[in-house]
């Protein structure tokens, strides 16, 4: 029995010590029935296709190969909860139809071909002859990715070398601040090739973006051939070690405390997201004890306040009118891609609103 080439996306992850929210898998393969004195039997080539900065959990293939045994058609497949049974993390799985392998394929090699003038001015181009650009070009493949995705964790083995086509990525340091931003033409990536290390820093989409990746072989391969590449990446080591080295002299110099009696919640939070500030807020001496907020980019990613949490804590704490508050730069690596609350600008207006619409005491 053939089975369709089928999608999931992680849409929630508890623990999980290999994948992440937003994560793409795909499955293809065969399950073939067996027939045996009337039992029926399955054989399966099942294959689970995993992002190219991933890698591949049995447990997972086990679980997934489960599901396609269970229904005959990829349409019947609902949102399911897989439950690692080799270790305590879990995630949730959205099915989604992908686009047949073929027609993506053909779509993506198209797609780089009609890039074939935009892509000759990036640097890295440059230094390859222009006779040889199409055939050098082919090896990339093409991938988006969605603002707040993680593509490179520190720490997780090399395997590609990427090139930013559009949109902004962020590295970011051990206390997830962004200490540098790549954009159109921008490279990363190629240092855990080249010394055959980890990769060095977490690498996170800014705003949406393209981005064009090759693998390890023919990274390398590519290295040799064009020698122009090999002063190309010495420069650019010797810049990022500069940019570096300034950045770490005042890496933690954006600490803010205060009083909100000198600026109220409103203006604080809105400080904090326009200077794209990463770190925790915490506000002590309110009227219910203290309140902790944790903030991405100036995204707002977590509160609470009063035993409660999200939004409707963030919306409680904009009506106090005192108490001391202290910003201190840094998440903890757990909180680099858990997704935002909300909107700012939305939080913040639904906030002042019901703060308006609420009554004012009569006095006696």
């Amino acid at each position: 029995m053939g089975f369709p080439k089928i999608g999931f996306r992680i849409c929630e992850t508890r623990h999980c010590p290999l994948f992440s929210y937003g994560d793409l898998l795909q499955i293809s393969g065969i399950a073939i029935c067996m027939e045996n004195n009337g039992e029926h039997s399955f054989i399966n080539t099942t294959v689970v296709h995993s992002p190219p900065h991933r890698g591949n959990c049995k447990i997972l293939n086990g679980d997934l190969t489960k599901i396609i045994i269970e229904y005959e058609r990829a349409d019947q497949i609902p949102d399911c909860m897989i439950s690692c049974s080799g270790c305590t993390g879990s995630i949730r799985l959205e099915h989604f139809r992908p686009q047949r392998a073929e027609t993506e394929h053909d779509g993506t090699t198209n797609q780089i071909g009609s890039m074939l003038h935009l892509l000759s001015e990036f640097s890295f181009f440059r230094n390859i002859d222009q006779n040889n650009l199409n055939s050098v070009i082919k090896y990339f493949s093409l991938r988006e990715y969605k603002r707040n995705e993680i593509i490179l964790r520190k720490g997780d083995p090399g395997g590609f070398f990427y090139i930013v086509v559009s949109g902004q990525v962020e590295i970011l340091n051990e206390a997830g601040i962004s200490i540098s931003s790549l954009k159109q033409g921008e490279v990363f990536g190629e240092m855990s090739l080249i010394c055959e290390e980890n990769v060095g820093a977490t690498v996170q989409v800014g705003d949406d973006c393209q981005l064009l990746y090759i693998g390890h072989k023919h990274f390398k391969a590519i290295l040799q051939k064009y020698p122009n590449l090999q002063m190309y990446f010495t420069r650019l080591l010797a810049k990022r070690l500069t940019d570096s080295n300034k950045i770490r002299s005042d890496d933690y110099a954006s600490g803010m405390i205060g009083k909100l009696e000198e600026i109220p919640p409103e203006a604080l939070f809105q400080t904090l997201n326009l200077n794209h500030k990463t770190g925790i807020l915490t506000i002590t001496q309110l009227q219910k004890g203290t309140a902790r907020f944790s903030l991405r980019q100036g995204a707002l990613i977590k509160a609470s306040y009063a035993g409660i949490k999200g939004e409707s804590a963030f919306y409680e704490v904009l009506r106090e009118k005192s108490g001391r508050f202290k910003f201190t730069p840094g998440l903890p690596p757990e909180d680099f891609d858990v997704p935002e609350i909300g909107y700012f600008m939305k939080l913040l207006m639904e906030g002042l609103q019901r703060i308006d619409e609420r009554p004012t005491p009569k006095l006696p």
